[in-house]
């Protein structure tokens, strides 16, 4: 299979999330990831049927020569009955996935106001199931929810992880820019937990972008210069949104671009030995 033609990779595994397909399906992630060159995916777990079965990845994974580097549990509105309806099932099901496919970190949203029982456990459960396994459940932050001028707390305890005592954490960028936070120092809370990043970028509109690294104001270089400096020993997971791409081969140009974005910062990070402010 031809694969682009790369400079050398930094030391930080870059991950496709499956997610950044979308409209095309989990199995088109791993042949994209085949052919842009990635390290491996993310595969988020949702409605695709293929997305819910451990021995249709592990086939897709063997076939590309892509490995599965992390799991996101099923935390969407949509996926609201896949893997169970109950929410400690998904998780369970979630690291089981992971230890089968060699994934390293199980993504887990926090809980919606509504599952209250789960969010009233969550912070305990979820600091129990981390000292049962090698695999990490990085919490994401995610940001509150808002209509015109009218501000909505979705999330128990809340959007922002780093109030919490959790083992692990994900940083995603774009959530960081609807939530109109301090990207950097919010991982300079989460500190040496932070052990997921997702890279995306966001103007702080309001609305949860998505965006090719680069296209907004996150500090998505900064980010990342600082991470390779200080020998970041988790993955960094491409999580864009393509759905308005015209074309399957204006979605993999921008697929290659945040690639190709993220490995020149790693890169220039790891070279500088600190944290580099260009963009």
């Amino acid at each position: 299979m031809e694969r682009v033609a790369h400079q050398a990779k930094p030391g930080t595994k870059v991950a496709l999330s499956t997610a950044s397909v979308y409209p095309e399906n989990t199995a088109a992630a791993f042949a994209i990831a085949a052919r842009l060159g990635y390290d491996g995916v993310e595969v988020m777990v949702w409605t695709d049927p293929v997305s819910q079965d451990i021995e249709a990845l592990r086939r897709l994974s063997d076939q590309y020569g892509v490995p599965v580097l992390a799991i996101h549990a099923p935390c969407l509105l949509v996926t609201q009955r896949v893997w169970s309806t109950d929410p400690w099932r998904k998780l369970l099901r979630a690291r089981d996935a992971a230890d089968r496919l060699g994934a390293s970190t199980v993504v887990v949203h926090p809980p919606f106001r509504w599952q209250r029982g789960y969010a009233r456990d969550f912070v305990a459960g979820v600091g129990r199931m981390a000292h049962e396994t090698d695999v990490r459940f990085a919490v994401e932050n995610m940001y509150p929810w808002r209509y015109r001028d009218r501000e909505m707390l979705a999330y128990a305890p809340g959007w922002d992880p780093t109030e919490e005592d959790f083992r692990h954490f994900t940083l995603d960028l774009s959530h960081a820019a609807t939530s109109r936070s301090d990207a950097l120092a919010m991982a300079a809370r989460m500190g040496d937990r932070l052990g997921h990043v997702h890279m995306g970028d966001g103007s702080g509109s309001g609305r949860d972008e998505h965006l090719v690294p680069g296209r907004g104001t996150q500090p998505c270089a900064e980010l990342l210069h600082t991470l390779a400096a200080a020998g970041y020993d988790g993955h960094v997971v491409i999580e864009v949104n393509t759905r308005r791409a015209m074309s399957a081969a204006e979605r993999e140009a921008d697929l290659a671009e945040a690639l190709a974005y993220t490995r020149m910062h790693l890169r220039a990070g790891a070279a500088a030995g600190g944290p580099d402010s260009e963009r």
